[in-house]
């Protein structure tokens, strides 16, 4: 079989998915992962169409100004953090000019954007890792780029020190479980009053095997162990203290691998972004409507400027949040639980909003954007962590006659592609 061909192109940019991006002589360009503008490389080619072609790296025959030394052992394979190899001012710079140009897509040109909020490595409180057990050794860590295979990771430069020190313990744990064939998946949140774990097997655990959970969850500290088998509902093995967060002053009973904000500054930067987007005069009876609001990080706080009806999808995160409403007898809130994608609010449902919330999964809220842009609310805060979505959805806003009046960029998922951002509009 042929070797694919070399070149020695000069990288001009990054993409919005990280890759360095060259100018080919026949016009055309090449995608390069792990390039850094400026560098120039030898390239071996394997072309996809006649406009883009696809490369990877042979030989660095010069540097770049923008390429830095990657802190992480793991990079170049690891399919995390893909730009620690990207100096810090023109990382910056991108990551900025990623919402800039999706908020052109939109329809906004000039849009005034706040300075980048940046959340550096070892604040990340939330994990999702993945196990595989091979010819008896158990591998614990993140998937290979572009690949299922598993890099076994030691520790991870993102997590936070307490779920990096759960690591070679949990990694002695699954070697021990017979619950745990081939394949598994765990969740760790750090949450206020500890780490929880969620551990999602594919075998029903023996007697022995809850003994062995029940001491780990004791000797690692945990506020509880769950599992789930074979997509069935989560089964608690033991919980030895609440498991629960403050949103607002608000205790939150957390339901077992329930999604968070991947940072406590990256959650607390969002929420300040939201505070200082909202209306200024706001009565006794103002009245905001948040869309998407999972287990209430932002409700509870939103609840202490004007009476707040939340929806979100997730029946657990929904009841969660819920509970603790009725607990503390949070009369100014409410929270519905409501599949926004299969029953979208309708144009009527927003009057009388004074403001309109909402923070969509990653595929943002395409089946909900029609009403809300109908709807004529003086002011949304729209939330998101996907550029293409953020810019899709935003269009028809724009076309409803919404004006832009702040963008904040918030850079809690460091050395990768993904931004938080926050964008307030009004009409």
């Amino acid at each position: 079989m042929p070797k694919p061909p070399a070149i020695a192109p000069l990288i001009d940019d990054l993409g919005a998915a990280g890759d360095g991006i060259a100018n080919l002589a026949d016009g055309g360009k090449i995608f390069i992962p792990l390039a850094a503008p400026g560098d120039q490389l030898r390239v071996a080619v394997s072309r996809k169409t006649p406009e883009r072609a696809q490369g990877a790296i042979l030989d660095i025959i010069a540097p770049g100004a923008t390429r830095t030394t990657p802190p992480c052992p793991y990079f170049g394979s690891c399919g995390g953090c893909k730009l620690q190899h990207i100096s810090g001012d023109f990382y910056d710079r991108w990551k900025t000019d990623l919402l800039r140009a999706a908020l052109s897509r939109a329809g906004f040109t000039a849009p005034p954007i706040a300075p980048l909020l940046t959340i550096g490595f070892g604040h990340r409180r939330r994990a999702d890792l993945a196990a595989t057990r091979y010819n008896g050794a158990v591998q614990l860590g993140l998937h290979r780029a572009g690949s299922n295979d598993i890099i076994d990771l030691a520790a991870c430069l993102l997590l936070t020190a307490p779920l990096n020190a759960i690591l070679p313990g949990l990694r002695r744990l699954l070697a021990t479980l017979t619950a745990f064939k081939r394949s598994a998946s765990i969740v760790l949140n750090q949450l206020d009053s500890g780490v929880d774990l969620l551990l999602k097997l594919d075998a029903e655990p023996s007697a022995d095997d809850r003994q062995r959970l029940i001491a780990f969850a004791k000797s690692a500290g945990l506020t509880r162990i769950s599992i789930i088998v074979r997509e069935q509902n989560p089964e608690s093995i033991i919980i030895l203290k609440p498991s629960t967060v403050s949103f607002g002053g608000i205790l939150i009973d957390i339901p077992p691998g329930a999604f968070l904000q991947a940072t406590h500054d990256g959650e607390a930067a969002i929420l300040a972004a939201i505070i200082a987007g909202l209306p200024s005069k706001l009565t006794a009876k103002s009245k905001f409507i948040e869309l998407y609001a999972g287990l209430g990080t932002f409700s509870f706080p939103l609840a202490q400027h004007a009476r707040l009806t939340a929806y979100e999808g997730s029946p657990a995160a929904a009841g969660a949040a819920a509970h603790a409403i009725r607990r503390q007898a949070l009369n100014r809130l409410t929270m519905t639980t409501r599949d926004l994608a299969r029953r979208p609010l309708i144009k009527t449902d927003f009057a009388g909003a004074a403001c309109v919330i909402l923070d969509p999964p990653f595929d943002g809220a395409a089946g909900q954007i029609p009403a809300l842009a109908a709807s004529g609310v003086a002011r949304i805060i729209y939330v998101s962590c996907n550029q293409a979505a953020l810019a899709r959805d935003l269009k028809p806003l724009h076309t409803a006659g919404y004006r832009l009046t702040n963008a904040t960029p918030i850079d809690q998922f460091p050395a990768s592609p993904h931004l938080e951002s926050v964008i307030v509009l009004e009409r």
